[in-house]
């Protein structure tokens, strides 16, 4: 491209925020337009909306150059202004697994409207996480019927899902591994190749061009397997648990080491969470159903998945004999380490459990206290260090797994606790060490 292309996106989640910012950060002028008036006014000051490590630095020096800027809800003119808009809006869940296009939708009336205005060649990209024909039957008539223009010939549609993790989410912009373009036409797929040649020059990385469908089953596919993956070793884990002296950490090591098989996501513990991996793998259950075909793989997957935090429950119930009145010491509320999300925590059932069953929950994490406070309100205590959260427990829980938590010792619990009973979640520990100075259970470990 002779003349760098101008920018905006659709929704400042982590995946329209990391994109906006990764883009701008790279010299190409962004508009990034959402509804939230909050979200736009943190970004126009130079402040992420939300905890992702990375992003802090380059929005600011954006914001400052003038590359980045946000605007509440004006799709009309950030589609007018540029000529490429991401489409980035939440695919939230139905009640029945399914996913919920309102914003998806209403993006594309947007579009389309400030479309029938506009006499350059525009190209759509949508980026949310969709089921397998959303693009192609549902956001393209949109665009036309409201444009009153057509597909291919006055503007481009492709679909280009994003492979981020949250934790790293902006990092994964910066240096992806695959890029995958859908598209319903190759003059579009092209001009979006294109921009990625420019944006990744002179490490590009593999490009794969396909069609919508495929492009939007590819995403689902991905993060579907990945959670299998995960509820695969943790049904081992179940069954190391019932042999004595069996250790799910070794098994998964060894596993690792077959070149077929991989070391990634084999790690035992309480399972996945997250914005991600519960709506992906339910929108795809509801999508397979709704084309007649029942994925009972991902059912077992989810199944799998569901009932871990009850099984850590059951290991506190096991060592203290009864909940009522004990106090339970919670290490880690996020879904996962480095980001401050707690959609689909771990921690929220454990927690919802323990008080049902009577017991005083006491929680700490290093940047999620807020994002808990939110959810639990005043049902259960927060604390602002370890060894406070530690303090009086009759029994403590590792949720997630910080690196700050990764260091403490058996004489730290020992020294801070009632009662030295732990359960270790996410196999951070050592056993052998921690078995020796108090009483220690561990997923995927048998007695």
């Amino acid at each position: 491209m002779s003349k760098r292309p101008k920018i905006s996106v659709i929704g400042v989640g982590y995946v329209g925020l990391c994109t906006a910012v990764g883009l701008a950060s790279r010299g190409y002028s962004v508009v990034a337009c959402d509804i939230d008036v909050e979200k736009i006014n943190k970004i126009n000051r130079g402040i992420p909306p939300f905890f992702e490590p990375g992003i802090q630095e380059k929005l600011s020096e954006s914001v400052q150059k003038g590359t980045l800027k946000g605007l509440v809800g004006e799709t009309d003119r950030a589609v007018m202004e540029t000529d490429f808009t991401y489409v980035a809006v939440g695919t939230p869940s139905n009640s029945d697994g399914s996913i919920d296009l309102t914003y998806i939708k209403s993006a594309a009336v947007n579009i389309g409207k400030a479309l029938k205005q506009k006499t350059d060649y525009h190209i759509a990209i949508i980026k949310s996480t969709v089921v397998p024909g959303t693009t192609q039957s549902v956001v393209l008539p949109i665009i036309e019927r409201e444009s009153g223009k057509k597909c291919d010939v006055d503007f481009g549609l492709c679909m280009n899902p994003e492979f981020l993790r949250q934790g790293s989410a902006f990092q994964d912009t910066l240096n992806a591994d695959r890029i995958v373009i859908g598209s319903h036409d190759t003059q579009a797929g092209r001009r979006v190749e294109a921009l990625y040649c420019e944006f990744y020059s002179p490490q590009v990385p593999p490009i794969i061009q396909t069609t919508l469908s495929t492009a939007e089953l590819i995403k689902y596919a991905s993060n579907a397997m990945l959670a299998t993956k995960i509820s695969f070793i943790n049904t081992i884990a179940n069954i190391c648990e019932k042999i004595p002296g069996a250790d799910v950490q070794v098994v998964a090591e060894a596993m690792g080491l077959d070149k077929r098989i991989g070391s990634q996501f084999l790690d035992a513990g309480l399972g996945y969470g997250g914005s991600c991996f519960p709506k992906d793998v339910k929108a795809l259950i509801a999508c397979s159903e709704a084309f007649g075909y029942t994925p009972e793989l991902l059912d077992a997957t989810e199944n799998v998945n569901k009932k871990l935090p009850i099984k850590v429950v059951n290991l506190c119930r096991q060592q203290l004999g009864t909940l009522k009145g004990k106090q339970i010491a919670i290490l880690g509320l996020a879904f996962k380490p480095n980001t401050d999300d707690m959609r689909e925590a771990r921690a929220i059932p454990i927690i919802n459990q323990l008080l049902e069953a009577g017991a005083c929950v006491v929680a700490y994490d290093p940047v999620a206290l807020l994002t808990a406070k939110a959810i639990f309100k005043d049902s259960i205590c927060y604390a602002n260090s370890i060894a406070g959260c530690l303090k009086d427990a009759d029994c403590c829980i590792l949720v997630t797994e910080w690196p700050e938590f990764k260091k403490l010792t058996p004489d730290f619990f020992n020294a801070n606790m009632k009662q030295p009973i732990l359960i270790d979640g996410r196999r951070i520990y050592d056993p052998q060490k921690f078995r020796k100075k108090l009483k220690f259970s561990a997923i995927g470990l048998g007695q």
